[in-house]
């Protein structure tokens, strides 16, 4: 029997009345205006309503974007994950929460790169359509990169994690914070000190919070290749995708050479960063997955450079 004899076999009704047999009714009489400027707006209502609101929006927008790089792809797309948000006044009832995924459909209609600079105009311009004295966006994203095998130099692509929240306030400007999380590997001390021979290792990840200072030029520094380099120059060895034996053999030797407890990750991490002249503060973790292990071990440090001033 073939398909079209199958599909005789049974009659069912018409699509419409699969649909009521299923709940669906008729509609109902239509009263209310269909015009935007006849509907009631709830939103912009004025009323004391009893408190201020820090911050209400949107999140977990998920959006394709253009990411620009000082490594190599140089310019790469992905999907970005977005917060948008702003206060509301004690005395407005909320906000139009459309006009967040508006603002987000104009800015990729003009080509959507992912900069501090293009994020800085996106706040102001959007705190202006949702007529308030501040607004802020955060996006998150993956950062791919091209590694290297030490030896061989066989190439694959390496991917962290990074975050630009910008805060914009007509009062008080700006407010940039970026973060990235990398990965490591790491050879324990103890381990090295109190065995034969061999050392367990496991892969770290290096998760660094950034405040950024008000001039800083990300023409002439990619902050993400900064962080970047900041967690990978201080682990017991870097992460590589492809690895031949002369590779794997250079860096297991080098991460024997190099052990790191997460309290010493941490501390070197927080040393470049506090070199680094565009980090006005900063908040450093390692999080080890532990091979011997069922647990994590982890390390936080942060620092503020302006206290050094009080």
């Amino acid at each position: 029997m073939n398909q079209a004899e199958l599909n005789k076999t049974k009659q069912l009704p018409p699509k419409e009345d699969r649909h009521k047999l299923f709940g669906s009714v008729d509609p109902g009489p239509r009263t209310k205006p269909i015009e935007k400027e006849k509907m009631a707006d709830l939103q912009n209502s004025k009323k004391d309503f009893l408190f201020n609101i820090d911050m209400v929006g949107i999140s977990n927008v998920k959006h394709p974007i253009t990411i620009p790089s000082q490594l190599t792809p140089e310019i790469q797309t992905t999907i970005g994950t977005f917060s948008f948000g702003s206060s509301i006044a004690q005395g407005s009832k909320g906000t139009n929460m459309s006009r967040f995924t508006e603002q987000l459909d104009k800015y990729h209609h003009e080509g959507f790169a992912i900069d501090i600079e293009t994020l800085k105009s996106f706040t102001a311009e959007l705190a202006s359509r949702l007529k308030q004295e501040d607004a802020e966006v955060e996006v998150s994203f993956p950062w791919f990169f091209e590694r290297k095998g030490p030896y061989s130099q066989l190439a694959g692509m390496n991917h962290a994690d990074a975050t630009i929240q910008v805060k914009y306030d007509q009062n008080t400007g700006y407010d940039v914070t970026v973060s990235l999380t990398g990965k490591i590997t790491t050879l324990c001390p103890c381990s090295k000190e109190i065995s034969e021979y061999s050392a367990h290792n496991q892969r770290g990840n290096v998760t660094m919070e950034v405040k950024l200072t008000e001039d800083f030029d990300e023409q002439k520094m990619d902050w993400k290749a900064a962080l970047l380099e900041a967690a990978e120059s201080n682990a017991s060895a870097r992460i590589h995708p492809v690895l031949k034996r002369p590779d794997e053999k250079m860096v297991t030797e080098q991460a024997y050479e190099n052990p790191r407890f997460v309290e010493d990750i941490v501390r070197l991490v927080a040393a470049d960063l506090y070199e680094y002249d565009f980090v006005e503060a900063f908040t450093v973790q390692c999080r080890n997955e532990e091979s011997i292990h069922l647990h994590d071990a982890v390390a936080t440090l942060s620092y503020d450079k302006k206290q050094e001033l009080l």
